[in-house]
């Protein structure tokens, strides 16, 4: 702490000898539509140079390092007359130029559905990351995957592929229910709306009907939460009323009897726009290429906004989602021989196999209030309640004729979350430095209670063959439903409460150009599980970042952050489970292109991590104990590489490379350092391409193309080689968009490759042999979309 003070004072002691040195300017302002509503989206560009930006939600745009001058500042959108301004600018001054277009809001949106332009690049992140500055600035790894983009790639929820669109991701396996990703090494957490809402078995995966962007923060970040995997997390950010009236609906259908509706519906209720809303409603009946597997899901989410003024805002948003689905665990195969034995259609269950239900509600209150232009302060709660009567397959043997023993036990749960936030973003200036600040609290409160100990044999008589597969009806176990969930599960609760404070500064030397952060937060966090038991952290964690502009479309940084996590897991013999403890190590360039059109990031970096949980492959003579160890230090190094956004007129491209390389460095057991850690592929990359004719008789038609490619996978155990076979997936679309309609093909795995994710290697063999357990994906397949948007 003494050294960073020292630090603190002497760069602001640089800073102050050089106030009279030569210094920049900046141009900033605001965008409204004629009836004074800020307008999201327009291209801000200075002529004559190369110099180009676009504005945020609230119409804002800004400008940093101008040299002094007079320029001339255009605004430009599809189907609009250009407007220009003059500015005269000096140095060390901040010159504002604001515009008012002719149109009101109506007829912009009317302008907006006539564009046949996708957006795939963001400028800011969403107001949930609290951070108030450009992602160009930020010293961190953030990328942002945009609704447009994942409409464009069909992506129905997020086991579907949202994380193809960000460097170094890997979807692992998945119960059906939730998103397992691995990013850097280990499963990220899942935010919404900036919380945390990350459980052990969940929470239900979103459906992007009501998805805005989901916002990817690649390792620690201290201005969201420290008790979090230092390996980074995702942000889904909810769509939220925009002050304008427009409708769109959708239905879909395609290969594997699946239908599917939307409707997304925003506008005002009172004339003066005071009060807001957005309604997203969206129903799906879907098959699969299994046989007797199925999911079918609803989901109804309305926002109301109220304005009270200029400053203060008041929003109020609930969503609830359904889902009905085959047994949990039934998409996974088993066999001695390796992966990719049976055939990717082949199932265990049988035919009679009882469907689970989900009940998945969530609830969120914030307000906002604006002291002035520069300072703001943010209050929100939030409340989660997931209920879930289900049941969940596996096979408690297998021998290497095929004869396994299937089990089907219940898994009835219920998680139930409340947060609590507020948080203050400003700007003030001592001298020539600029300070961001950034403060608040953190609340949360994590419950859940399960009953997955009923459990029974399908097979008490006679096997079940994989080479000989009987898949009619049997006989199934009798469970006790009849008492009470809070009495079965009464000794399978968990729960985490945390407290935490945070500040952070980021100083900005010479107009900007050069930005320092300075941040610390105190978390107390409590945990209880059934098997370690209790425990009680309190940790301060710091971060320390730089970030240096070049001119106005690069910048170069580089970040130090800490993060522990909490876990809570199964060991034998009964030992405690420490809390993981880690550190991000990262440095990286971000440019902006052809005046903001498109952007590219490369970063390296390090994480070191103490006390990561593995499964144990050592079932200590029970096939069907779910055992963890706990390694001593982890370290993970990599190369990230994201080019996202539109190269020239109607060609969008988002494409991404990473090396990722994840090994145990410390262990008490020395035969285990240099190790792969589960969980990971070394190599990741993938490509979406879109074209849409601008001008002719076929304006309107769009081609796309997209790949993903995974080579020298790591299975998810810790045993076992490293064999699961690499992954490479085509999938391709064409559309076509007419004024108010659009018509969309996708078709997914081109090459209807036998692709597999989720790999184990498990010791379920009576014989001590390896057994390979992996879900395969959908063979060839597609899905057509017509729309409709007024």
């Amino acid at each position: 702490m003494k050294n960073t003070t020292l630090l603190y004072l002497s760069i602001l002691f640089l800073s102050i000898t050089n106030a009279f040195a030569q210094r920049y300017t900046a141009i900033k302002g605001r965008v409204c539509s004629a009836d004074g509503k800020p307008v999201e989206s327009v291209t801000i560009g200075i002529t004559n140079t190369s110099l180009g930006t676009t504005t945020d939600a609230d119409g804002h745009f800004q400008f940093n390092k101008i040299k002094s001058g007079t320029y001339t500042v255009k605004v430009t959108a599809i189907g609009l007359m250009p407007e220009e301004k003059l500015v005269t600018v000096t140095a060390g001054t901040i010159a504002v130029l604001n515009f008012t277009l002719k149109e009101n809001a109506n007829q912009l949106n009317e302008v907006a559905i006539s564009d046949t332009r996708k957006r795939y690049k963001v400028d800011n992140p969403s107001p949930g990351l609290r951070l108030g500055e450009p992602l160009l600035q930020v010293p961190q790894n953030i990328q942002v995957v945009t609704s447009d983009q994942l409409k464009d790639q069909q992506v129905f929820n997020m086991l579907e592929g949202a994380s193809r669109n960000v460097s170094g991701l890997v979807l692992q396996d998945h119960w059906g229910n939730y998103a397992l990703i691995y990013g850097r090494g280990d499963r990220i957490a899942s935010f919404r709306n900036g919380m945390n809402i990350e459980a052990t078995w969940g929470p239900l995966n979103e459906d992007m009907s009501f998805v805005d962007r989901i916002e990817f923060v690649k390792g620690p970040a201290g201005f969201m939460l420290a008790n979090g995997n230092p390996s980074g997390f995702y942000n889904v950010v909810t769509k939220k009323p925009t002050g304008l009236t427009r409708q769109s609906f959708d239905f879909t259908t395609g290969s594997f009897n699946t239908y599917r509706g939307t409707a997304d519906l925003d506008g005002n209720i009172t004339s003066n726009g005071k009060l807001q809303y957005r309604l997203n409603l969206m129903g799906q009946m879907a098959e699969s290429f299994r046989p007797c597997d199925f999911t079918n899901r609803f989901d109804v989410a309305p926002v109301l906004r109220y304005k009270f003024d200029d400053k203060n805002t008041l929003t109020a948003e609930y969503t609830y989602q359904f889902q009905r689905m085959n047994a949990f665990g039934t998409a996974y195969l088993f066999s001695t021989k390796g992966y990719k034995d049976l055939p990717r259609d082949f199932t265990n269950a049988p035919s009679n196999t009882p469907a689970a239900n989900i009940y998945d509600h969530s609830a969120y209150l914030t307000f906002e209030h604006k002291f002035n232009d520069k300072w703001k302060v943010t209050a929100q709660g939030a409340y989660f309640n997931y209920k879930q009567i289900g049941y969940s397959y596996w096979i408690s043997s297998i021998k290497n004729n095929g004869d396994i023993d299937r089990s089907l036990g219940l898994w009835d749960a219920v998680n139930r979350n409340k947060f609590g936030q507020a948080f203050v973003n400003g700007e003030l200036r001592t001298g020539a430095v600029i300070h961001r600040i950034l403060g608040g609290l953190d609340i949360g409160d994590k419950y859940y209670i399960a009953d997955y100990n009923q459990s029974g044999s399908l097979d008490p008589v006679t096997p079940f063959n994989i080479y000989h597969p009987n898949n009619g009806a049997v006989t199934l176990p009798t469970f006790d439903r009849a008492t009470p969930l809070s009495e079965r599960g009464k000794n399978t609760i968990s729960t985490e409460k945390y407290q935490s404070v945070y500040l952070q500064d980021e100083l900005g030397f010479f107009n900007q150009q050069l930005r320092l952060t300075l941040a610390g937060r105190f978390t107390h966090a409590t945990t209880l599980d059934p098997y370690s038991g209790s425990t009680n952290n309190r940790q301060v964690t710091p971060r320390v970042g730089l970030s240096y502009s070049v001119d106005d479309a690069t910048s170069f940084y580089g970040v130090y952050d800490q993060a522990f996590l909490p876990q809570n897991g199964n060991i034998f013999g009964g030992g405690k489970v420490k809390p993981v403890t880690g550190n991000n190590l990262e440095l990286g360039i971000k440019r902006d292109w052809f005046g903001g059109k498109w952007s590219t990031s490369l970063s390296v970096y390090q994480i070191l991590k103490n006390n990561q949980l593995v499964a144990d492959p050592d079932k200590h003579g029970d096939p069907s104990a779910s055992y963890m160890i706990q390694l001593g230090q982890t370290k993970t190094s990599g190369i990230e590489f994201d080019a996202r956004g539109e190269i020239i007129t109607g060609l969008s491209l988002m494409v991404n490379y990473a090396y990722t390389n994840s090994e145990i460095s410390k262990d008490t057991d020395p035969a285990n350092i240099g190790t792969p850690v589960p969980g990971f592929a070394k190599h990741v990359s993938n490509g979406w391409l879109t074209y849409r004719l601008q001008h002719g008789t076929l304006k309107g038609v769009g081609l796309s193309a997209g790949y993903m490619l995974q080579v020298d996978r790591r299975p998810w155990s810790l045993s076992g080689p490293a064999d699961m076979p690499n992954y490479f997936r085509l999938d391709g679309g064409a559309s076509y968009q007419l004024k108010k309609f659009s018509l969309a093909l996708n078709v997914n795995n081109l090459l209807d490759a036998y692709l597999i994710s989720g790999g184990h290697e498990d010791y379920l063999n009576a014989a001590g042999g390896t057994v390979y357990n992996w879900q395969a994906e959908a063979p060839r397949n597609f899905r057509l979309s017509l729309g409709y948007r007024f």
